[in-house]
């Protein structure tokens, strides 16, 4: 009997245990993705302001003609994005993936036996 009395405190410390472990766990989990981030939280905030100042005057405007919708829109993909870090963007002149198009030629081209 005194083999159970023993045992009872063991394995309430080991269940303790486990459970603090865990709670490590989660909270280091959650903590370590938002050190990870390099990027100063400030330095977006310039950008953002600029950008809410563009929409809040759209919004108190007129509407564009299709004249200015068409020059904001020669800037950038869009005409509310414009230019804004259009060097940042990632396109097929930038980057050195193969396009899906050239890969489905590829396909097509090796299925038919042509070689490139």
């Amino acid at each position: 009997m005194s083999f159970i009395s023993f045992n009872l405190p063991v394995k309430r410390l080991v269940r303790s245990f486990v459970a603090v472990c865990f709670c490590a766990l989660l909270f280091v989990s959650n903590a370590f993705p938002a050190m990870a981030v390099t990027n100063s939280p400030t330095k977006g905030e310039d950008k953002l302001l600029g950008i809410e100042k563009e929409a809040q005057e759209v919004v108190l405007d007129n509407p564009m003609s299709l004249e200015e919708t068409q020059e904001k829109a020669s800037k950038g993909p869009n005409e509310v994005q414009g230019d804004a870090d259009i060097e940042k963007m990632k396109n097929p002149s930038n980057t050195n993936a193969t396009s899906f198009e050239q890969q489905v030629k590829r396909v097509v081209g090796s299925i038919k036996g042509d070689k490139e």
